[in-house]
Parts: structure tokens; C-alpha cells; sequence
């Protein structure tokens, strides 16, 4: 038998085999054959396979017609203020609310600057979703442990992820304290061991909760364990992101970062009220573009981490023209805002730019793609990443918004200085949510947003907190 014949038979045992064992629905051998035939490699998709196996796929992609100088004016740009670096966590809507509430302070005082701690807010923020798991599996412990609910909990009993909702809720009842009385420790600017020590404890934890609930014990006893439980979570917390201080001194500084006057001391709600001055739940509305759902009705997200100790997230589904005229008006007052993104998407990093037209993927992969920013939520290819805080708008002389700017928390040396510039044809297409204060809001949008919620639940690919 020569060699041809010895290939031929060969090909004819696998696909054999291949048909063999292969069920309705597999990939048989006739299909394998089917689709090798379809395949027309060209001289040109040889030297593009070469290409890409010793490159980055973005690379080969970019778009040399897109990459030319990036114009950096804004018609509208709010106050610069210093980059921060949320490093290895997933901590960017709380560095980009307290952006927001010390831009606030800076406008509101003109000559003094503060930077707020993180790391005091986060503190609270794991205790508080530590509570939620806690307290979520005893409302859920006569179901069983593979109940779609119960795994909810158990699956990520804590995470770093969150959105404007918990900086308010927290800040209202914590209160804030500058970043020098409470700096960052190595397990706040580098998240995962912590979390995953945390998990394993409060999954512990939860299992003896719905032993006792099995068990039938009573409320209050179950109510102590969880209160004992919690001091072990807290002191995990303390001994790695430090425990919170309950008074502390500090002097104001100015523009410059020299001290003005006297320190004073503080506890944290004292100082909340100085520079914030009254609370941040009640001053602002959350709306979101959500283009698979009907527009101008109201949602809230069930079993957000603010269940238990705040408020449910809740938003306004609006289209983008209603959003990006809430955000001008804010802007041209000079108010920065707590803004979401899924940000990976077109990204070119190293010119700090986001744009549609970024990459021309389609052209080297030989095929479309044509999901409409719906049909990407709908299937999980899309969705909320990453929180940013807005800073700037360039509009035309149409009054028409052509790019826009973000102060973004990844160190002032990324991208644009530190912050991010956007198409709009991007905005549109990858950006989500947007934090607006009620005083630029019109009526009959905020009459819309006062509506009984609908509720939806919190595996919805769009409600993935912002890392």
C-alpha cells in the first residue's frame, strides 16, 4: 500500500471513530471534513497567521487612519485635580466617588484641597458585605445549597466591586477622613489574598449559620453568632487593611499643599460634615442606558450589597441623548461626575484614547461583528466594567458633544496624564451608568425617577459592580 493509500485509510478510521462517538448535536466526522473544505487559505491569511502568532492581536489591529495626533481641547472642562491609583484592586467607583465629593469641596471652598481615604471606606464597605453574606444565608437556610439564591452568597461572599450607591451610603454613615489619617496598606492597593482569606472564614460561617437555622435555633441566638462571627471578619480587617480611627487632628491644606491654620481634631462624621456638609443620599439620581429595556421607567438591582445597611442600587433608564444632556449641564457648572464604562472595550492604552474606530479586528479575523450594544448586554459580550469620573465635554457649535475626558484612578502616568479621552461614538456605544446631581436634573425626569422600581435581579449581565 503506498503512502497516499495509507493517508486515505487513515483519514477514513478517524473519521470513523469520530462518527462513532459522536451524539446528535457533537462534531462529527463529516463535519471536521465540512469545515476543513470551507477553509481558503490565501497567501495573504498564511502571512497574517505568521503575523499574529509572533504579535499582539491589537497591534496588527489598530487602525493607522485612526492613530494620528489626538486633539486634547475641551470646550467644557471642569477644575484638574491630583490622579489617584486604585493599583491591584477592584476599588474604582469608590476612588471615583471620593473624586467627586472632593472636587464638590474644592469648588465649594476654591482655596483648600483634600484627598479622602479609601482605605477607611473600604473597611466598611467589606464589613458591611461581609454582613450581607451573613445575613443573606440565614434568609436563605431552608433552602436547599444548590438553590440558585443560596449560591448567589456562597459563590462571592465578599469582592471589592461596588457603585456610587455604596460611597453615599457609606460616607453617610461613617463618615470620611483625609488619606494622610488613614493611608493605603499593601492589602488595600492589592486585593486577592485578603478577599480570598475573608471568603474561606465567612463561607465557614455560613454553613454553622444554616446549621443553626436547620437545627432550629432561635433568632436571637442565631442574631449572636452572627454578631461573633462579624468580630472575627472585623478583626481579619483590621490586621490587614488597619482598624479605623475614631478621632483624629488635621490641618486643611491649600493649592499648593502647605497647612492652613491650626489642626483641628475630628472624628469622622465631624469631618464629613465640614467638607461634605450635608448627606450625599437624597442630593443625586443614578441613570443608566439599558437599551433592552423600556426607557424612562425605573429598576432597582434585589440583593445589592446595600440590602441590609443602605439602599438597593437603583437607576433611570434613559437614552444616551438624556444622559449626555444631563452631564453637560453638569459639566458647564463645573461638576465632575461618577460615570461607568466597560472600559477594555477599544481601548487604545498607550494614547489614552477610546474610540469605535480604534481597531479594525473585522478586516484581520476575515469576518463581522455585528452585535448592537443590546445584543452585546444580552449575551454577556458587554456590560459595566470600570467607573471613571467625568470631567470634560468638546461640544460643536451645535451644542453637540463630539469627545469627551475622564479622570481616570490607574496613576498618573496611564494614558492622557492620567486620564482618559472619549468619541462619543464611543460614549455611546460602552458607557452605562452616570451619577448626577438632582440640581441639573429637569422635572419630568426626576418625577420619573421618584416611580415605584421595578425590581430585577443581580446575575443580569449590565448589573456587574464596577471594578
Amino acid at each position: 500500500m503506498n503512502r497516499k493509500k495509507i493517508l486515505f485509510a487513515a483519514a477514513l478510521a478517524v473519521a470513523a471513530t469520530a462518527s462513532a462517538q459522536t451524539k446528535d448535536g457533537g462534531i462529527s466526522g463529516q463535519m471536521i471534513s465540512d469545515i476543513q473544505k470551507a477553509q481558503k487559505m490565501t497567501a495573504s491569511d498564511k502571512a497574517l497567521a505568521n503575523a499574529i502568532a509572533a504579535n499582539a492581536i491589537d497591534a496588527l489591529a489598530k487602525n493607522r487612519a485612526n492613530a494620528g495626533e489626538l486633539d486634547t481641547h475641551f470646550s467644557v472642562e471642569t477644575p484638574s485635580q491630583s490622579i489617584t491609583d486604585q493599583k491591584s484592586s477592584g476599588r474604582c467607583w469608590m476612588f471615583s466617588g471620593l473624586n467627586v465629593l472632593r472636587a464638590n469641596f474644592a469648588q465649594r471652598t476654591d482655596s483648600l484641597r483634600v484627598t479622602f481615604s479609601q482605605s477607611y471606606l473600604f473597611f466598611y464597605d467589606q464589613l458591611e458585605k461581609a454582613n450581607l453574606f451573613l445575613q443573606g444565608v440565614i434568609d436563605t437556610a431552608k433552602k436547599p445549597i444548590d438553590d440558585e439564591r443560596v449560591q448567589f452568597f456562597f459563590k462571592n461572599p465578599i469582592n471589592d466591586g461596588g457603585t456610587f450607591c455604596g460611597v453615599a451610603d457609606l460616607a453617610d454613615k461613617y463618615g470620611l477622613v483625609p488619606k494622610e489619617v488613614m493611608p493605603e496598606s499593601y492589602s488595600t492597593d492589592n486585593t486577592t489574598r485578603m478577599a480570598r482569606l475573608v471568603s474561606s472564614k465567612l463561607r465557614e460561617q455560613g454553613l454553622l449559620l444554616r446549621k443553626m437555622v436547620a437545627d432550629g435555633k432561635k433568632a436571637a441566638d442565631i442574631k449572636a453568632e452572627k454578631t461573633r462571627m462579624l468580630s472575627t471578619i472585623y478583626h481579619m480587617l483590621a490586621i490587614t487593611i488597619g482598624e479605623p480611627p475614631a478621632q483624629f487632628s488635621y490641618a486643611f491644606k491649600d493649592k499648593d499643599g502647605k497647612a492652613v491654620g491650626e489642626a483641628k481634631t475630628y472624628t469622622p462624621k465631624s469631618f464629613f460634615q465640614e467638607v461634605v456638609g450635608s448627606p450625599v443620599n437624597g442630593s443625586f439620581i443614578m441613570v443608566m442606558n439599558d437599551p433592552r429595556r423600556p426607557y424612562y421607567k425605573t429598576y432597582e438591582v434585589e440583593y445589592d450589597r446595600h440590602t441590609y445597611d443602605g439602599h438597593n442600587w437603583k437607576y433611570l433608564n434613559l437614552p444616551m441623548d438624556d444622559i449626555e444632556s444631563l452631564a453637560i449641564a453638569s459639566l458647564k457648572d463645573g461638576r465632575k461626575m461618577y460615570s461607568s464604562y466597560d472600559v477594555g472595550k477599544c481601548l487604545d492604552r498607550q494614547r489614552g484614547y477610546a474610540d469605535t474606530e480604534n481597531f479594525d479586528y473585522a478586516s484581520l479575523m476575515g469576518t463581522t461583528f455585528g452585535m448592537d450594544k443590546a445584543e452585546r448586554i444580552s449575551t454577556f459580550d458587554s456590560g459595566s466594567t470600570h467607573a471613571m469620573t467625568l470631567t470634560a465635554v468638546d461640544l460643536d457649535k451645535n451644542g453637540k458633544a463630539t469627545k469627551w475626558k475622564v479622570e481616570n484612578s490607574w496613576g498618573a502616568d496611564w494614558g492622557q496624564q492620567g486620564c482618559l479621552i472619549m468619541s462619543d461614538r464611543w460614549m455611546r456605544e460602552y458607557m452605562f451608568r452616570l451619577v448626577v446631581n438632582k440640581k441639573y436634573v429637569p422635572e419630568n425626569i426626576l418625577k420619573m425617577s421618584e416611580q415605584k422600581p421595578l425590581m430585577v435581579m443581580p446575575e443580569d449581565p449590565l448589573f456587574q459592580e464596577d471594578r
